[in-house]
C-alpha cells in the first residue's frame, strides 16, 4: 500500500506502467512469503520447550510472549531470535513505509492547489493511521524484554492487532471510496425520511 499510495502520488503519470498486475501479484506473495518463513525459526524453538506445573495460558490465544512466560526453559535463544526478528521483519517495513510517506508528504507541499494537496493528504491519511496503529502495538508486545512482561498490557495490545485494527481497516478504506459515500448519504437520507415521516403519521 505505502508503494502504491507513493508511486500514485509522487510518479502519478506512470502509474498505470509501473503499477500493473504482475507488481502486486509479487507484492502480495513476497509478503505471504517471508510472513510465513518469518515464523519457522521462532515455531522449531518453541517446539522444543517444556513447560512448568501452570497449564493455563492467561491470553485469548496462544500467543509466543505468554508461552515464554510458562516456559521452565531457558529461553535466551528465542529472545534473541525475537529482536532480531523484529528489527528485521518488523522495524525495516515499517521505517520503509515512514520514509515512503517523507517523501509522499514532501512531493503533497509543493502542490500549488490546497484542494489539490487535501486529496492527496486524504487519499493516504486512512493508510497512514492503520500502519502506525499496527506497528505500534506489535512492536510494544514483541520487542520489549520479557522482564517488562504485562499479560493485561499484552491483551490490550493483542486485542488491538488482531481484532480492532482489522475490523476498523475495511471502514477506514471504504470511507474513501465516493460510492461508499455516497451510498451511506442515501441510507442516512432514507432513514431521516423514514423518522419524518412516522412522525407525521403520529400527528
Amino acid at each position: 500500500m505505502a508503494y502504491d499510495r507513493y508511486v500514485a502520488i509522487c510518479n502519478p503519470l506512470r502509474y498505470t506502467t509501473i503499477m500493473r498486475k504482475r507488481v502486486y501479484a509479487m507484492l502480495a506473495a513476497t509478503s505471504w512469503i517471508i510472513g510465513f518463513l518469518d515464523m519457522v525459526p521462532v515455531s522449531i524453538l518453541t517446539s522444543h520447550f517444556s513447560f512448568c506445573d501452570d497449564s493455563i495460558i492467561n491470553h485469548f490465544f496462544c500467543d509466543l510472549t505468554a508461552l515464554l512466560k510458562l516456559s521452565c526453559s531457558d529461553n535466551r535463544n528465542i529472545q534473541t531470535v525475537l529482536f532480531v526478528d523484529g528489527s528485521t521483519v518488523g522495524l525495516f517495513p515499517f521505517i520503509s513505509t515512514l520514509a515512503s510517506y517523507v517523501y509522499i508528504i514532501a512531493t503533497i507541499l509543493k502542490i500549488r492547489s490546497s484542494k489539490g494537496r487535501r486529496k492527496a493528504f486524504s487519499t493516504c491519511s486512512s493508510h497512514l493511521t492503520v500502519v502506525l496503529l499496527f506497528y505500534t502495538t506489535t512492536i510494544c508486545v514483541y520487542m520489549r524484554p520479557t522482564s517488562m512482561y504485562s499479560p493485561d498490557q499484552d491483551k490490550v495490545y493483542a486485542l488491538l492487532y488482531t481484532a480492532l485494527i482489522p475490523m476498523i481497516n475495511p471502514i477506514i478504506y471504504s470511507l474513501r471510496n465516493q460510492e461508499v459515500k455516497n451510498a451511506m448519504k442515501k441510507i442516512i437520507g432514507r432513514k431521516q425520511n423514514m423518522e419524518l415521516s412516522t412522525k407525521c403519521l403520529s400527528l
